[in-house]
């Protein structure tokens, strides 16, 4: 039986959503692995998203939390805000108290991926505040550490990620990606279905 790998973010302009789609393929490398795409739950409405210029979402499918019951490994996206989690993504962990009381989580591997306007804007604080979630889920936290090798020390380009996970750097909105960027974020989606297939190998 395949191992699956859920991909569950929030992206208001995009860019988290384009790490997203890298670290699928990067997943989808590894064989014996099924890796798919979820949003979580808007908490805007229509109106303030269009006063906020934010293009209409994508047709990824949306998550309930009893859904993360089935994945194997989920690895989480989102923007930052002051650096931490956006809202919508917190919203939607707030909702997994029945996840919690069960412990349905417990024991599955979770990684982390982000997007921040500027390089001192929580591309670290983001993914460190985020593991308390996990940790109260008593979820395994996976960090790609420096396994991403020379791409990990860059000093010429701007470069979002870090230790903890992928990320990118989206200025005012209109820096996209780059392609090292996106290398690292596939190389994340290989490295964490490698090893959350070894989990359910040894389960």
């Amino acid at each position: 039986m395949a191992t699956k790998i859920y991909i569950v973010y929030y992206s208001m302009y995009g860019h988290v959503e384009k790490l997203a789609e890298e670290i699928k393929k990067g997943a989808s490398s590894v064989d014996g692995v099924e890796a798919n795409l979820w949003q979580v739950p808007e908490t805007l409405s229509d109106e303030i998203l269009g006063k906020m210029s934010a293009p209409p979402k994508s047709d990824v499918p949306i998550i309930e939390p009893s859904d993360l019951a089935e994945a194997d490994g989920i690895l989480f996206g989102f923007p930052t805000r002051f650096g931490m989690m956006a809202a919508q993504f917190k919203a939607f962990l707030d909702a997994t108290g029945g996840l919690w009381r069960t412990q349905e989580l417990a024991g599955k591997p979770a990684g982390i991926f982000y997007s921040t306007a500027s390089q001192g804007g929580g591309q670290e604080t983001t993914p460190l505040t985020a593991i308390t979630q996990l940790v109260h889920h008593g979820m395994i936290f996976v960090p790609i550490g420096y396994t991403f090798g020379a791409g990990m020390f860059e000093m010429d380009k701007v470069k979002g990620g870090s230790p903890y996970g992928a990320g990118t750097l989206a200025g005012d909105g209109s820096r996209q990606p780059s392609q090292l960027e996106l290398e690292q974020a596939f190389h994340q989606g290989k490295y964490f279905a490698a090893i959350s297939k070894k989990f359910k190998g040894s389960a």
